[in-house]
């Protein structure tokens, strides 16, 4: 199922031993594109835990977590560095590319930054704009005052009814295979061990308390209620948490034998850990029933976006989910992403489409996904045409792309407006419930 083939992906990848994965593109490319304009969905940069040191997740250890720069869930320094220098890579790219000039200066209407009104997003994008056009001076785009959630990018569900709920449950349940959700934890035991051995859980307050001592396989639970985020119960959401903490606490402490708590974890470890939180994010914004529901607003905005009269480059940020859920709701091929311990959506990575004008008289579109690797993460890597992030090309089932890995641009197009119209194909029944 898809969970095992996450796990074999992962094996697979540690074998990856460049550390660019995008594929050369012809030396005559630019002979025969233009680049016309550029749609990036980002998830916002390092940010501190969601929650602090007295929650549940400081229950989870005796140990103290990482001291952050930031308040929980806000853009920590490194983040915000880390942004800068993705926006200074795309400014290099964009002025090679030819879509802009050194130090541009863009007219109305041909760019927008518009992200979530969360704090981490909002500076997320002023870092990364700071980046690309440093004399520009760029306004970001919010509709609400800090911290309140966009519905735009807010994942969660405008539409549930019995049937729905029954169809998207029989999907979750498929990613455990014969034995449904309990199956899915079943697939997480070794990550579980992992991340108990490295928590010191038997020694945690959660355990001298409530004897909590180990994640169980038989305690998950959904919730799908309209207006709200997917949610769960269990030992997942609370590995969830723990693995979430662990990848931040890696990209921001120096010494990784430190950020595994006197722990010398392996890369394979690592990976463990952040596969807990890949496979939180797969089981609750991944199946497609869910997918198609959450991401409804982003996948008509971003459509929106492609097809808007003179727009050079647009910049949403948003969060993991967001990314996982269009991305699901586009049906683009199974990934796993080499070079990084979050294998899905890494830290600051960007969904880029971009949209090329063909010699041929055709328009073209790409999908690649780019991120800083966990080396450029935790080493804040310089990014620039010689180092680049990872650029990660982006397969959609069923549409053949040409020979320049390109494919039609209606033929994208066309993908979003049948995942858009598949909103109001989810199944009905008498108690249908929608979105105020």
């Amino acid at each position: 199922m898809k969970l095992k083939k996450m796990a074999a992906a992962i094996c697979l990848s540690m074998l990856t031993l460049s550390s660019v994965v995008q594929a050369e593109r012809p030396a005559n490319f630019q002979d025969n594109y233009q680049l016309k304009e550029m749609v990036v969905l980002s998830r916002h940069n390092i940010r501190s835990p969601l929650s602090g040191n007295g929650s549940a997740l400081g229950n989870l250890t005796p140990h103290a977590w990482f001291k952050w720069t930031s308040g929980p869930s806000e853009l920590s320094l490194r983040g915000g560095q880390l942004e800068t220098m993705m926006g200074q890579y795309f400014r290099q790219r964009l002025v090679k590319d030819g879509l802009m000039t050194e130090n541009y200066l863009p007219k109305d209407g041909e760019m927008r930054f518009y992200a979530n009104s969360m704090q981490r997003t909002i500076a997320t994008a002023q870092y990364f704009s700071s980046g690309m056009l440093p004399v520009a001076n760029v306004k970001i785009e919010h509709k609400f005052a800090p911290s309140k959630m966009d519905p735009v990018f807010n994942p969660q569900l405008t539409f549930v009814s019995d049937a729905f709920r029954s169809q998207a449950m029989k999907e979750i349940s498929a990613m455990g295979g014969a034995k449904g959700l309990q199956g899915i934890n079943d697939q997480l035991s070794s990550q579980y061990r992992t991340l108990e051995k490295t928590l010191d859980l038997k020694d945690s307050p959660m355990a001298k308390k409530n004897g909590f001592t180990k994640f169980r396989n038989d305690d998950l639970q959904i919730m799908l209620e309209v207006n709200k985020e997917p949610a769960m119960k269990g030992s997942l959401k609370l590995a969830n948490a723990a693995s979430d903490a662990f990848i931040l606490q890696y990209y921001e402490e120096a010494d990784t034998t430190k950020a595994g708590f006197g722990h010398k974890l392996s890369q394979k470890e690592w990976e463990q850990v952040a596969s807990v939180k890949d496979v939180y994010g797969d089981v609750l914004f991944t199946a497609p029933s869910v997918a198609v529901n959450v991401a409804h607003p982003l996948l008509q905005e971003m459509n929106k976006e492609l097809a808007q009269p003179g727009r050079k480059f647009t910049f949403l940020c948003g969060h993991d989910s967001n990314i996982a859920s269009v991305l699901a709701a586009l049906d683009v091929e199974e990934y796993s992403l080499p070079n990084s311990i979050e294998k899905k959506t890494p830290i600051g990575s960007k969904l880029v489409i971009e949209k090329f004008a063909g010699k041929d008289g055709k328009e073209y579109a790409a999908m690649s996904l780019v991120y800083q690797n966990t080396k450029q993460l935790r080493d804040r890597t310089e990014l620039t045409l010689d180092t680049p992030p990872e650029v990660f090309p982006l397969q959609l089932k069923g549409l053949k792309a040409n020979g320049d890995g390109l494919y039609l641009l209606k033929d994208v197009q066309q993908r979003f407006q049948q995942a858009i119209a598949a909103y109001d194909k989810l199944p009905q029944d008498n108690a249908v419930q929608k979105a105020a």
